[in-house]
């Protein structure tokens, strides 16, 4: 049998991945056991059946053709079986039944046009070495626009990417970034006039015919929750063709994610960890344990979908967030929403579990929010791709969640200064005292440091990473209507 931290190290999938499939049914769930004298002292660990990595590699495969999810369950479902626990040496795995016929498909990595992904204010996240010559050896963080201007002839086609950029949201003073006058004149003369009309997923546009061959290029541009996918196609019968497979956006397999070469962008980091995890973990049998982190995970998951979240890597059962500056010019804000958010979704997750268990315990997630100049990327390990970053923001933003109780949300003052004054002025933020009676009331917009706020009973040197970082609260959250949502606990000055 192989432990969770040994499945994970030889198939590549991250944690939150593992959750997901067990959620889904499509692998069994691990049989806990007490450590091995190897396992150091964790408290817990999951043994899963032989058989289950390749289980996974299975996964993977399908999911590199371009099945989605509920297609490889009821795949899974039709007659393929668990990997059974082992008897002795021997250990089978069961012999996958013969899939459908296949579709047809399209790696993004296979498109032999030039293609590249650009965020909602088309600074270039990933692109392929047609697109790099295409836009002048442009790389990952540069604009794109700037190097369309730069294109004799392109109007058409410089403002159809305009047009998705808006409907994906941009602004136009972001979009005159790194624009000289002449350029900023010439965008706005070629801006679109809004015409409320909804997000299309997929468009194409034709350019102008080249004055030496007289041929067309067909642009099609695909929107994705990171950003918008453009593909130039030369006139003729192959733009018809990735026009059909483009059509059926599920088909579009290998995330260009995967590929993304290593850049230094802003970043903010959310970090959760389940508040009172051992009690939690002693109070419940292992089964409803993991059933319980799977029920987080999938609240968690379309709320940090939602405000263009990256999931990245967590060293124990808790959650890690990126919010990437090159794709969202809102990064620090929607890294605030995500968590608020979830904060709130935990409140149901805790009322459904109150009623099942009839218990008192609180269910709420610890969360800290940094931010800083990282470099991202992905490391390939096994079977797949894993989006990580280096440098001390996670690591700031992982003691800050470990220093953070009773579902808390604590941030930095360099996180907050990222904000815009409207969305600073949404947030209730500052530091709990104890006042007169006992009760607890909070000084407003104020900062101080773990090592002042700590317990005097800390562990010397516990919050290293964040002594003398300052650090505020977020209590509350303003609504879109200016209805800021009270924590019940808190008080006015």
């Amino acid at each position: 049998m192989l432990n969770s931290k040994e499945l994970l190290e030889r198939t590549g999938i991250s944690r939150a991945t593992l959750n997901n499939y067990i959620a889904l049914g499509i692998v069994p769930r691990p049989e806990v056991l007490p450590p091995q004298p190897e396992d150091g002292a964790a408290p817990r660990i999951g043994y899963f059946p032989a058989g289950t990595a390749e289980r996974v590699a299975e996964i993977q495969r399908l999911k590199h053709e371009g099945w989605s999810m509920s297609r490889i369950a009821a795949h899974f479902a039709a007659g393929v079986a668990e990997p059974a626990t082992p008897r002795g040496d021997a250990a089978a795995l069961a012999v996958p039944a013969a899939p459908p016929r296949e579709l047809p498909r399209l790696s993004i990595g296979e498109i032999g046009h030039p293609a590249y992904l650009a965020s909602r204010d088309l600074s270039l996240l990933w692109t392929n070495p047609g697109g790099q010559a295409l836009l002048g050896g442009a790389g990952v963080g540069d604009n794109a626009l700037l190097r369309l201007l730069q294109i004799p002839g392109g109007d058409r086609i410089a403002r159809f990417h305009l047009d998705q950029a808006l409907q994906h949201g941009a602004s136009l003073e972001r979009l005159e970034r790194d624009l000289s006058d002449a350029q900023r004149t010439r965008m706005q003369a070629l801006a679109p006039v809004p015409a409320g009309r909804a997000r299309a997923v997929i468009s194409h546009i034709w350019g102008e015919a080249d004055a030496a061959t007289d041929q067309r290029v067909c642009v099609y541009a695909v929107q994705f929750g990171e950003g918008v996918l453009f593909v130039h196609v030369p006139q003729g019968p192959q733009a018809e063709q990735l026009g059909a497979l483009l059509q059926a956006r599920e088909l579009v397999a290998g995330s260009p994610e995967r590929r993304r070469l290593p850049a230094l962008g802003d970043v903010a980091v959310v970090v959760m960890d389940l508040d009172q995890a051992q009690r939690i973990w002693a109070a419940l049998p292992a089964a409803e344990y993991f059933e319980l982190i799977n029920q987080i995970w999938l609240a968690a998951e379309p709320i940090l979908r939602r405000h263009r979240g990256t999931p990245g890597k967590h060293p124990r059962d808790g959650i890690a967030c990126h919010f990437l500056g090159q794709r969202d010019a809102d990064y620090a804000w929607n890294a605030i929403l995500a968590a608020h958010e979830l904060r709130e979704a935990m409140r149901h997750v805790s009322q459904a579990w109150r009623q099942r268990k009839g218990w008192a315990i609180e269910l709420r997630m610890n969360t800290g929010i940094d931010e800083g100049r990282q470099w991202v990327g992905t490391l390939q390990s096994g079977a797949g791709a894993e989006f990580t970053m280096f440098g001390e923001t996670l690591n700031r933003a992982a003691q800050l969640s470990e220093f953070a109780g009773e579902g808390a949300i604590w941030v930095t003052k360099d996180l907050l200064a990222k904000l815009a004054p409207q969305e600073q002025q949404r947030l209730t933020w500052g530091l709990r005292q104890h006042a007169a009676g006992g009760r607890e009331a909070l000084v407003p917009a104020v900062f101080s440091t773990a090592e002042r706020l700590a317990e005097p009973s800390a562990e010397p040197g516990r919050w290293r990473a964040i002594a003398a970082l300052p650090i505020t609260e977020i209590v509350a959250v303003a609504g879109p209507e200016g209805h800021r949502a009270r924590t019940t606990d808190q008080q006015p000055i």
